[in-house]
């Protein structure tokens, strides 16, 4: 895609995507936002992952092809797609049943896994208030 044709579908002049392009500037937290629906990819992946994402429910590492999204089609930068889609979480559990539903995905010392999952769950988001 050119930057004329960059400009025409997010309604700003080919110069700002220049801009953008050469770091002289940034676009603006909408812009991001609409950038990151364009091209599919999360804020995160469009400010040069500045932070390393892990689901708020499960702790996996996220990268953009697994997060969830919204019930827009945006991508949710917090939840992986198989805890969250359309808005919505998709499981109806307690904390204990997630880390029983996350061991058999995990390598490694069972005991050793599960242990990691009992420390680092209780710190996310899904999590940290119940």
């Amino acid at each position: 895609m050119t930057q004329q044709e960059l400009a025409e579908k997010m309604f700003v002049t080919r110069q700002a995507v220049s801009r953008w392009e050469t770091g002289e500037t940034m676009p603006g937290a909408d812009m991001l936002l609409q950038l990151s629906r364009l091209f599919g990819v999360s804020v995160n992946t469009l400010l040069g992952s500045p932070r390393k994402l892990i689901c708020q429910c499960c702790g996996m590492p996220l990268e953009d092809d697994i997060l969830g999204r919204e019930t827009d089609g945006t991508l949710n930068e917090d939840y992986c797609k198989w805890c969250y889609d359309e808005g919505a979480f998709l499981t109806d559990c307690t904390m204990e049943e997630m880390i029983d539903l996350c061991l058999p995905h995990m390598q490694g010392d069972e005991m050793a896994a599960r242990t990691y999952l009992e420390s680092v769950l209780p710190t996310l988001k899904r999590w940290k208030n119940k």
